[in-house]
């Protein structure tokens, strides 16, 4: 039988019971339930219910289905029938007919088990070749989360659905959805560890011996890769694995890209999921200041069974070797060449290896200096002004410039527009990695300053050079003091 008014109502009333200000836009549909129509079917055309399934995959990435009658992409959803159950089942049917995703894959996310996360109400076009007139859409929407180590089956609807896609938060397209999922807090994870699996341009891969303390740490004394669990500050599994890689290897990773979830067995034969995400990296694992571990180094596919490593990580590096085939890149080793003559030596005794930052000094024509607040989690200066910057990786530091400038901000800039205008050689504390801040100033560009990494910057704005906010990064001040004084040249930290 159909959904009944009295369910649909106390839904919405549940609903509004947590977001009262929205009262005010779901008029339309409290009327509408007011009146003796069916609102539960889609022949009612002075508004009827619809049912979407939001879905959050252990990545914090959202589901979105490509429609083909409206052109959009949108969360998987559809008008109800009368052999369902609930709303929730009938979000769960229409996921599972659009996208070939089994109820029994996703569960709903810890409080909105019979609760939308979303009601949206939008205006559908007439359609005279089916008979239809304009009508709106009471959109209910249920959250789910996808289960770890789900191997997800699609199958397309082909006659509604063209493809789906996987989107970070910032990305959904709903405005009233994407803000609700922003201020989400995510509940316990299923998937509570996070690896990296980093590879060069020869077709290696960087392998961590652990410390051989068996009962102390996971996989006492074999070649690993890096990561761990997560931490309470960690709002996603890339944070997780960006905070270890820092913690650990001091090391940073401008694209990590998520590879899957991987289970791994535990010493009590538990299975643990674990995500793995891949990035690439042409550094010396020598010149690393690992805190934990005996060692890092670069090992070809070939070395593997030499290694005390676990089968689960040696079949997943194989997996990734072969979806990503090395030799195309100008750095990969000639034909013929060993592993050993490709690495390049090491630094010669006394050495010390300075990380380079590049930063982009924007200036508008009325003076204002761009300057992004960094996340207050960020592990590098939280809560804090900065310009635009990030690390030099295998690339030319202009290369590197106009690299940041369209992840981070969404800014085009073209490499005959970029000056050398300041250079800061700094340390923060005694015994740390030296760092060499190159500013090169943009005399053109095109494009408005757009939040593309959110959980790095939390807003953008141009600041007055006389008049920089008290939280700005310090060798960034003197930075741009000395750009403005016409110095090129400047030292901070240094006794």
């Amino acid at each position: 039988m159909p959904l009944s008014h009295d369910h649909i109502r106390t839904t919405v009333e549940t609903y509004l019971a947590r977001h009262p200000h929205e009262r005010p836009q779901l008029d339309g549909l409290l009327k509408a339930l007011d009146r003796p129509t069916d609102i539960a079917s889609r022949s009612t055309f002075s508004g009827h219910v619809t049912c979407g399934a939001i879905v959050v995959d252990p990545l914090g990435h959202v589901l979105h289905v490509l429609h083909l009658a409206s052109g959009k992409v949108l969360a998987p959803g559809g008008h109800t029938e009368p052999e369902d159950a609930s709303l929730a089942k009938a979000a769960l049917r229409e996921l599972h007919e659009e996208t070939g995703i089994p109820p029994q894959a996703v569960a709903p996310w810890p409080g909105y088990e019979t609760v939308p996360f979303d009601i949206d109400i939008h205006d559908i076009d007439a359609h005279p070749g089916k008979g239809e007139p304009s009508h709106q859409h009471f959109d209910l929407r249920f959250l789910f989360r996808l289960h770890a180590a789900t191997e997800v089956p699609v199958v397309l609807q082909e006659e509604e659905v063209a493809a789906i896609e996987w989107r970070p938060v910032d990305a959904v397209t709903s405005p009233s959805l994407r803000e609700k999922l922003l201020k989400l807090t995510p509940p316990e994870p299923e998937t509570a560890n996070a690896s990296a699996l980093i590879y060069n341009d020869r077709g290696e891969y960087l392998l961590h011996l652990r410390d051989y303390f068996p009962g102390q740490i996971w996989e006492p004394g074999m070649w690993s890769l890096l990561g761990g669990g997560r931490e309470p500050q960690d709002t996603t599994l890339e944070h997780t694995v960006r905070r270890e890689l820092d913690e650990e290897a001091g090391l940073h990773i401008a694209d990590l890209t998520p590879f899957g979830i991987e289970e791994a067995t535990d010493d009590d034969g538990a299975s643990v999921p674990i995500a793995i995400y891949t990035g690439r990296w042409n550094g010396d694992p020598r010149e690393l200041p690992l805190t934990e571990g005996v060692m890092l180094a670069w090992f070809a596919l070939d070395d593997l069974h030499r290694l005390r490593i676990a089968p689960t990580t040696s079949d997943l590096v194989r997996r990734h070797a072969a979806s990503h085939p090395a030799g195309t890149s100008r750095t990969a080793p000639q034909r013929g060449a060993s592993p050993n003559e490709e690495r390049r030596p090491a630094s010669p005794h006394g050495t010390v290896l300075n990380v380079i930052g590049v930063h982009l000094y924007l200036e508008r024509p009325d003076a204002t200096v761009l300057l992004g607040l960094r996340h207050p989690d960020s592990a590098f200066a939280p809560s804090t002004w900065h310009v635009l910057a990030g690390h030099c990786e295998q690339e030319s530091a202009i290369t590197c410039l106009i690299r940041e400038a369209r992840e981070e901000a969404g800014l085009q800039i073209q490499r005959q527009d970029v000056e050398l205008v300041h250079v800061v050689h700094h340390i923060d504390r005694a015994g740390d990695r030296p760092r060499m801040g190159l500013f090169f100033r943009a005399r053109t560009w095109t494009g408005q300053p757009e939040l593309r990494e959110p959980d790095k910057c939390t807003q953008w704005n141009f600041w007055d050079p006389a008049a920089l906010p008290d939280n700005l990064v310090p060798c960034t001040r003197v930075a741009i003091e000395g750009i403005r004084a016409g110095r090129l040249y400047s030292e901070t930290g240094w006794v």
